[in-house]
């Protein structure tokens, strides 16, 4: 037997700790135990029909059979350009600020891989998607962490922050509406970003993966919005949560020219492009009826609003909405940290949520709930946390 050891990179690579739940949860299902699962950013209503139906048509014509252009369909990008002028009222050039991936993965490793070297430092959030310090750690830079309060709405304070960092940092990640918090950025907040990008020099990459999922009547904010910021990073957007596309793996990059085309270089090398006639839907997702996004929302919005309202009801367990995205942001009980409350859960009620620790240090106190289950199951899921006589009056600090 031939004997080949992993690189030391791939070695060095933390647990894929959203696997690790994952694989303890379905262990439990194939055991035939009723879990009530809420760990996963998985959502559960299908794709609408339109995008659907526009994905069968695109998929009989035989001249989107064969290889995509590298850099995408032409139509895609065009798409792109039209939905960001009419949602956010950006001007985008559609060959030299747009960049496409199978996913918003794929996104992220494309970024590090394209605008990062050995030692370079980079300045995520925490708490915030584990994701990113992967693919920091495939290219071997340096993160540094700007904590997040829930006291300054979860965005960075960059009046606090150390100028070291700031003047040492090649490039900031943020993400709102954000993973896992649900806090929402405002205009203003960007616009201060991008004036800490200029005076620093440093790329922004802003995450925005939960851009068609705002609550309490609010539209969430691109950070391209804000004068200046396509000059200074560029902006993630991805299909999977604002259309339920998230098995179809379509992603895109806009904004800074220089940026989008390092990734065009890099994935020129290891990427050829999407499948035409997903490209097609997708363009179809963007440029028609946006109606089914007001709707999804409006159910995400129902089901948030419904189950912090029975967790104060039932279980006096205080739950502050988020401003977005389809996730909860819940303090443990006093007592508990996110690990062990999380395990008792599991364990106890056959309910799987998320431990904030593993979205940083700030959020040890945390869990992440997503409601991606029906009002039904949402009340079966709060009756089950009930029958653990847990109290929920005293929240941990």
């Amino acid at each position: 037997m031939v004997l080949i050891s992993p690189s030391m990179r791939v070695q060095q690579l933390p647990d894929q700790e959203f696997s690790v739940i994952i694989n303890k949860v379905n262990a439990m299902i194939h055991q035939g135990i009723d879990i009530i699962n809420v760990s996963q950013g998985n959502p559960d209503l299908p794709t609408p029909p339109h995008i659907v139906h526009a994905l069968q048509q695109a998929a009989s014509d035989a001249a989107l059979h064969k290889y995509a252009p590298f850099r995408g369909h032409s139509f895609f990008k065009e798409a792109i350009c039209s939905f960001y002028k009419r949602e956010y009222h950006v001007d985008l050039d559609p060959n030299e600020e747009i960049v496409m991936f199978n996913g918003g993965k794929a996104a992220l490793y494309a970024v590090s891989q394209s605008l990062l070297n050995e030692g370079d430092t980079v300045l995520l959030p925490n708490p915030g998607y584990p994701e990113y310090l992967s693919g920091l750690m495939m290219a071997q830079a340096i993160p540094q962490y700007m904590d997040l309060l829930p006291e300054h709405h979860y965005l960075p304070n960059y009046a606090n922050m150390d100028k070291g960092q700031l003047e040492q940092a090649k490039l900031m990640y943020l993400n709102y509406p954000s993973n896992p918090t649900g806090a929402v950025a405002t205009s203003s907040f960007f616009d201060e970003t991008v004036q800490i990008a200029e005076t620093h020099n440093i790329g922004i990459i802003h995450d925005f993966a939960y851009a068609g999922i705002g609550l309490g009547g609010h539209k969430p904010v691109s950070f391209l919005s804000s004068p200046g910021a396509k000059e200074t990073g560029i902006e993630i957007y991805t299909l999977s949560k604002t259309y339920n596309m998230a098995g179809w793996r379509v992603a895109f990059a806009v904004g800074n020219r220089q940026m989008i085309q390092a990734i065009h270089s890099f994935q020129d090398h290891v990427f050829v492009s999407l499948f035409g006639a997903i490209q097609q839907a997708a363009a179809s997702a963007l440029l028609e009826d946006q109606q089914c996004v007001t709707e999804l929302t409006a159910v995400y919005e129902q089901r948030t609003d419904y189950f912090i309202a029975r967790c104060w009801e039932v279980l006096n367990w205080e739950i502050v909405k988020p401003g977005g995205t389809f996730y909860v942001w819940a303090k443990v009980p006093a007592g508990w940290d996110s690990m062990s409350f999380t395990r008792l859960l599991l364990e106890h009620a056959h309910v799987a949520v998320t431990p904030g620790e593993i979205f940083g240090t700030q959020a040890r106190s945390y869990i992440r709930l997503s409601m991606i289950i029906e009002l039904e199951r949402l009340e079966e899921m709060i009756q089950r946390i009930a029958g653990l006589n847990v109290d929920f009056s005293a929240i941990s600090r």
